[in-house]
Order: structure tokens, then sequence, then C-alpha cells
């Protein structure tokens, strides 16, 4: 799966990075970078977790493309 940022929605308020550091991580500007262009399958809970706790929706998951 690819976890996508819509920086425009994103607030930087660090919810995401605190259940998925392995794969988000906030800059000193913060602002919201990916750390991993492909999430595992061991990380997909987690990031899916992430995407729910998002409160301005700035994260999705998509299907990795073959």
């Amino acid at each position: 799966m690819r976890l996508i940022i819509d920086v425009i929605a994103c607030e930087a308020n660090g919810a995401c990075t605190r259940i998925l550091p392995e794969a988000l991580e906030l800059d000193d500007e913060d602002q919201l970078h990916l750390r991993l262009a492909v999430i595992p399958p061991e990380l997909e809970d987690k990031a899916e977790r992430a995407v729910r706790v998002c409160p301005r929706q700035a994260l999705r998951l998509e299907p990795s493309k073959p």
C-alpha cells in the first residue's frame, strides 16, 4: 500500500507521526514527509490507524501499483 499526504490539508499536529514514525516524520518547519514510499504489510494496520486519527483527513491509503 502507498500512503498519500495532502500537504494542503495537513496541519502538522503530529498525531500520525506518533502512530507511524517508521513511515512519517515532521521536519523542523513542521512539514510532513514520507520516510517510506510503500507501506510494508507489517505496518499496514498502523498506517490505517494513522489515516483514521488525522483530524484534517490529510492522509489516505491507496493500493500499490504493480
